[in-house]
């Protein structure tokens, strides 16, 4: 299996002005809640800035060799 985190850095909002601060927010708050989910293919969440606005999803694929868009 492969678990997928994509993050988009826009050109405004609370990524665009500290990307290193926000990307290091989001990696924490989620290796701090990944044990609330089964953590197998089809297993998918949002990602949220800290302004609440939406800028990624993480999910699990079900091969490594699979597409980051497949689910």
């Amino acid at each position: 299996m492969k678990f997928v985190l994509e993050v988009t850095v826009d050109d405004d909002g609370a990524m665009a002005r500290d990307p290193a601060g926000e990307l290091g927010r989001i990696l924490r708050y989620w290796g701090g809640n990944i044990h609330h989910y089964a953590v197998r293919p089809g297993d998918a969440s949002e990602i949220y800035d800290s302004e609440y606005c939406e800028v990624g999803a993480w999910r699990v694929t079900d091969s490594p060799g699979a597409s980051p868009s497949a689910s």
